[in-house]
C-alpha cells in the first residue's frame, strides 16, 4: 500500500499507524488468486492425491484380494459396501489432505504451494483445522451445484468460491518483491 494510506483497499479497515520514528514494516504484495490459478494448483494435487491414493489404498487392497486385479473399472462400475467403505476412504484422505496442509504453517497444499498460493482467513491469518474442514465439506456443495460454486471464483470480487465464502477464506496469490 502506498505511504500515507489510511483504509486497506480491499476491505476499508482502517489501518494502524506507526510511529515515524518506527521501523518500517515489511510487507508481503499479494493478489487474490483467481480461477485458473486456483484450477492449476488443485490439478497438481490431485495428481498427488492419486498417486498416494494408488499407493497407500488400492495397492494393498489388490494384495489383499478386495479389489479384482482383472476388473480395472471395478470401483466405478460396481455398487456395493465395500466399493463405498472405498470411497469413504479416498474421501476421508482427501478431507485430511486439504484441511492439515492448508491449516499448517504452509497454509497451502503441494499444489497451492508450487502455484504460490495461501489460504488464509478474511484478515490474512492462518486457518485453523475446523476452518481448513469446513472449507472442504463446502466443496461438497459446490459440487452437487454443478460444480457452479467453483466458478464463483472468477466472478467474485477478492475471487473467493462458495466454499470460501461459506467458511470466510481467501486464497492469495504471492507477488514477488521488488
Amino acid at each position: 500500500m502506498a505511504d500515507g494510506t489510511r483504509v486497506c483497499g480491499s476491505c476499508g479497515e482502517p489501518l494502524n499507524e506507526r510511529p515515524i520514528d518506527a521501523a518500517p514494516v515489511a510487507r508481503r504484495r499479494v493478489a487474490y488468486a483467481g480461477f485458473w490459478w486456483r484450477a492449476a494448483a488443485y490439478l497438481i494435487d490431485v495428481v498427488l492425491l492419486a498417486i498416494f491414493a494408488g499407493t497407500a489404498i488400492l495397492a494393498p487392497l489388490m494384495v489383499r484380494g478386495a479389489i479384482p486385479a482383472d476388473k480395472p473399472w471395478f470401483l466405478l462400475t460396481e455398487q456395493s459396501r465395500q466399493v463405498l467403505a472405498i470411497q469413504l476412504l479416498f474421501d476421508m484422505a482427501c478431507w485430511v489432505y486439504f484441511a492439515s496442509f492448508e491449516s499448517s504453517s504452509w497454509q497451502a497444499t503441494p499444489g497451492k504451494k508450487i502455484m504460490g498460493l495461501v489460504v488464509t482467513d478474511l484478515q490474512g491469518r492462518r486457518i485453523t483445522f475446523a476452518r481448513a474442514s469446513g472449507r472442504f465439506f463446502g466443496k461438497l456443495l459446490s459440487q452437487f451445484l454443478l460444480f457452479f460454486g467453483y466458478l464463483m471464483a472468477a466472478f467474485t470480487a477478492r475471487k473467493q468460491a462458495l466454499h470460501d465464502l461459506l467458511a470466510g477464506t481467501l486464497v492469495l496469490r504471492k507477488i514477488p518483491q521488488a
